[in-house]
């Protein structure tokens, strides 16, 4: 216990702090998470792991086990596979795709089990996976992020994805295809979520609540599907633009600030309920070209995030709301549409000077592939253009870390040789 000048003093201090942040301009302040910026952290050297279609995990074999404790002995065990991998690889960070469309692989009051789990839409699978990785992750030094999908229903709209949706019916929960059938529409083939609707956005945000007070995650992060619009299949939100849209000055400008509105929604309940736990979006990694505003990338990528994704990612880093962010960095040194260093240092200097951390997602699942436009890749075994990314990463005080993708190019043949420089390079212990 502290004596009594020492604790006058240190009550004094305190106050003094209080009175100090209260004089900080309200409006600067608005938008940022009421948390304090962390101490320094070591660099992210991190995977993504996913769940959709069973592409990195489940394996699709266990679907068909023998028995049900079968089928959890196998998933398990790869899951441990994997984790053991990564702490010899030198990954100290794993973000595992919990919601990849309408479904979970944790257990929810709000969404049905996934049937990547069991083959069936709704199912329980006896035991819970999220919960599993992060005992096991943390038992082995790696953090886990829930990765979430936040709009995306379904990955067709095929009679038999729709008899699937509808055998939710009598389950507890079921689909929200099946709860709420006014907030669905179709978009690049897909059942999905209309943005434009403030109960859906109120919806993804008591999801994210929920992941929060069950579980002891390290993260919570977003990918870059938020509207997601092929030419051959928009997204018709005419009614709730007609609804919602009035003071824009155009439906594109509504739909970005559909998006900052979830964004901001999101960062405040996670920083209000758990300001320990980070929050960041992986976004498709072109901002804006600098040929459409000034502001943007010396790139020519045609996808940007602004203008396909309606994601003003920039805003979002500059108004504090994120912890991090994460745009992915597909392309090698030499593609001269998108060259990865002048992206690199592009989102450096965007961040630069905010609370919000960079970590640059790199393409594992192009090494050692011949491309016709991308052909550094396949020289050296990949190792050459890996090692190239890695350094300008580490070289770069704004850059804080490094994610793969994905998890199973880990185990891949032809990424074999530069999965070994990897852990030269991140675990020489190991």
């Amino acid at each position: 216990m502290l004596q009594s000048r020492g604790w006058r003093q240190a009550l004094a201090l305190l106050i003094l702090a209080c009175v100090l942040a209260g004089c900080s301009d309200p409006e600067n302040k608005r938008d940022l998470p009421q948390t304090p910026l962390t101490q320094k952290e070591p660099p992210v050297r991190g995977v993504w792991l996913t769940t959709v279609y069973g592409l990195d995990w489940p394996p699709r074999a266990s679907v068909g086990a023998v028995s049900d404790a079968e089928r959890i002995r196998q998933q398990q065990q790869a899951l441990l596979d994997k984790l053991d991998n990564m702490v010899r690889t030198g990954i100290n960070t794993v973000f595992f795709q919990v919601k990849p469309d309408g479904a979970a692989l944790y257990r929810s009051a709000l969404l049905p089990w996934s049937a990547v789990l069991t083959g069936t839409m709704g199912k329980d699978p006896g035991y819970d996976p999220l919960a599993f990785i992060i005992e096991q992750a943390h038992m082995r030094g790696i953090k886990v992020h829930a990765w979430l999908n936040p709009y995306r229903v379904t990955m067709d709209t095929s009679p038999q994805t729709v008899a699937a949706l509808n055998a939710t019916r009598h389950a507890s929960p079921a689909s929200v295809y099946i709860q709420h059938p006014r907030w669905i529409r179709t978009a690049s083939h897909r059942f999905v979520l209309d943005p434009g609707l403030p109960e859906v956005r109120d919806w993804i945000t008591q999801i994210v609540s929920e992941l929060l007070s069950r579980y002891a995650l390290d993260g919570i992060q977003f990918d870059d599907y938020f509207y997601y619009e092929t030419p051959d299949s928009r997204l018709d939100d005419s009614a709730s633009w007609r609804q919602y849209g009035g003071g824009f000055a155009s439906r594109d400008d509504w739909r970005r600030d559909n998006t900052l509105q979830l964004i901001r929604q999101v960062s405040n309940a996670i920083h209000t309920s758990k300001p320990g736990i980070a929050f960041g979006v992986s976004p498709s990694g072109i901002w804006r070209n600098a040929a459409s505003d000034v502001r943007g990338s010396a790139t020519c990528g045609g996808n940007t995030a602004y203008d396909a994704a309606f994601a003003d990612t920039l805003q979002w880093v500059r108004q504090g709301m994120l912890d991090y962010i994460a745009p992915q960095l597909y392309w090698p040194f030499n593609r001269n549409a998108a060259r990865y260093d002048t992206l690199v240092r592009w989102w450096a200097n965007a961040v630069a000077g905010t609370r919000t951390r960079l970590y640059i997602g790199i393409a594992l699942y192009k090494v050692n592939q011949s491309v016709a436009n991308e052909p550094d890749w396949a020289i050296d075994g990949g190792i050459s253009e890996l090692k190239r990314q890695l350094d300008l990463n580490d070289n770069l005080p704004d850059v804080s870390g490094t994610i793969l993708f994905r998890e199973d190019f880990l185990h891949q043949p032809r990424t074999r040789h530069a999965v070994e420089y990897l852990r030269q390079r991140w675990a020489p212990d190991k």
